[in-house]
């Protein structure tokens, strides 16, 4: 590719990354573990948006239990939000025309 035609395309390929970008942020994954007591949101920053758990599950007695299942439905969104960002790359980034992908 001519490197001055890419030149000319970079504001533009600036501009659709940008709307890529702002995409991504606004996808959202819930996982969750032991039978949906525990559930957990991250968005496509990956950040930790919201948890939610059942008092059942809330013992002072096994707080080690209660940790491993939030680690787990963080872990299951987590699995969640990357197979969402993998399915929805194609269509994100194929306005982008980056050479090679």
């Amino acid at each position: 590719m001519n490197p001055f035609s890419m030149m000319k395309n970079l504001a533009g390929m600036q501009e659709q990354f940008q709307k890529a970008q702002e995409q991504m942020e606004q996808l959202t994954a819930t996982g969750s573990s032991g039978g949906n007591m525990v559930k957990v949101t991250v968005n496509g920053k990956f950040e930790l948006t919201d948890i939610q758990i059942d008092p059942i599950c809330v013992d002072s007695r096994d707080v080690p239990m209660l940790q491993d299942l939030i680690k787990a439905a963080y872990g299951n969104a987590m699995e969640k939000i990357r197979e969402e960002l993998k399915n929805n790359s194609g269509s994100l980034l194929s306005g982008l025309n980056i050479p090679g992908m």
